[in-house]
């Protein structure tokens, strides 16, 4: 008899809990009174994680060394995680409804309506107030936003929506449906360290390496299905956007200095015919980024809820997609 129980691979039983999860969080999201109480596991990893950095990192020594420090670290965190969530997914099937149980635990660990939310948020008080909206966008992205005008707050909107539905959603969805709750425990853990310490700044161009690293790995199927969601649920409604949004995908995507943030990108500007990226500002540093897409520059805080909309229909998409693989296979 083993004496850690573990989960035996039941993609049946995974891709019921993906489907689950995605449900549940869709519907109630992380309820606040919990995150009052308990926290989140993203803060957990994090909290983690910075002991690490302070203790390990040290960028003016050896670059190898401190490279694997930092693997060594997230390498800690994912032992940890595992430790964690093998055990207990494994005592779990003994259970008739495990599936839904897991699927509560899965939830905190997905942020489709937090995305929408936040995102959203950025339209209202941007058709409001330009500063109002630069203060609604300053909280989902990392650039300075002291001087955008109105199409430049839009458009980081919804390259913000774009990527994130991918890291934030669709990605861990993906390994939620294929290993269950130890495989989205896993991917945020690496997600979360490339967040923090995954910067090609001096403090952390060695010891976050490992950490951008693994999140480029675990996010290129991901990415990828995001911009193949982005570009399927188009087609719902207008064919020629659908055509459009692989044309962008083929021809832009590679352009993007991020192996995956292109995809989805590139997909949702194929999208609403419009374009992403190009110039902007991180930490007082003009960062000169490709353009996707060729069509219209100028935008507003009605692009922002048209990209919305089809963040709606792709994630109902891809529960659909779920839900008959869980079905079928």
């Amino acid at each position: 008899m083993d004496l850690i129980p573990l989960p035996a691979f039941d993609l049946t039983h995974t891709f019921l809990i993906a489907f689950l999860a995605l449900a549940i969080e869709r519907l109630v999201g992380y309820p606040q009174w919990l995150h009052k109480r308990f926290g989140h596991p993203v803060e957990w990893y994090g909290s983690l994680l910075n002991r690490f950095d302070k203790r390990l990192n040290t960028p003016e020594k050896s670059p190898l060394w401190n490279r694997l420090k930092g693997l060594f670290a997230i390498v800690a965190l994912i032992m940890l995680v595992l430790l964690i969530t093998l055990p207990l997914t494994g005592f779990l099937r003994n259970f008739e409804y495990s599936a839904i149980v897991e699927a509560l635990l899965a939830v905190p660990l997905l942020a489709q309506k937090e995305l929408k939310r936040f995102v959203r948020r950025v339209a209202d008080a941007l058709e409001n107030d330009i500063i109002e909206g630069r203060q609604a966008l300053s909280h989902i992205v990392g650039r300075d936003t002291t001087n955008l005008n109105v199409s430049d707050v839009s458009r980081a909107a919804i390259e913000s929506l774009a990527e994130n539905t991918s890291d934030g959603i669709v990605a861990p969805a993906f390994w939620l449906a294929v290993f269950g709750l130890p495989g989205i425990a896993v991917y945020k853990v690496i997600n979360t360290a490339d967040s923090m310490i995954g910067y090609k700044s001096a403090q952390y161009l060695t010891f976050g390496w490992a950490a951008a690293r693994l999140d480029d790995l675990v996010n290129l199927i991901g990415a990828r299905l995001t911009g193949l969601l982005f570009a399927s649920a188009a087609s719902l409604t207008n064919p020629m956007a659908t055509s459009r949004s692989l044309a962008t995908i083929w021809h832009d995507a590679k352009k993007h200095t991020s192996p995956n943030a292109g995809w989805p990108e590139a997909a949702m500007a194929g999208v609403l015919d419009i374009r992403l990226g190009g110039p902007r500002i991180y930490t007082g540093r003009i960062v000169d980024l490709p353009w996707m897409g060729d069509g219209r520059k100028d935008l507003n805080a009605n692009d922002i809820r048209t990209a919305l909309k089809l963040y709606n229909q792709s994630l109902i998409l891809l529960m659909i997609i779920i839900f008959f693989c869980w079905l079928f296979v």
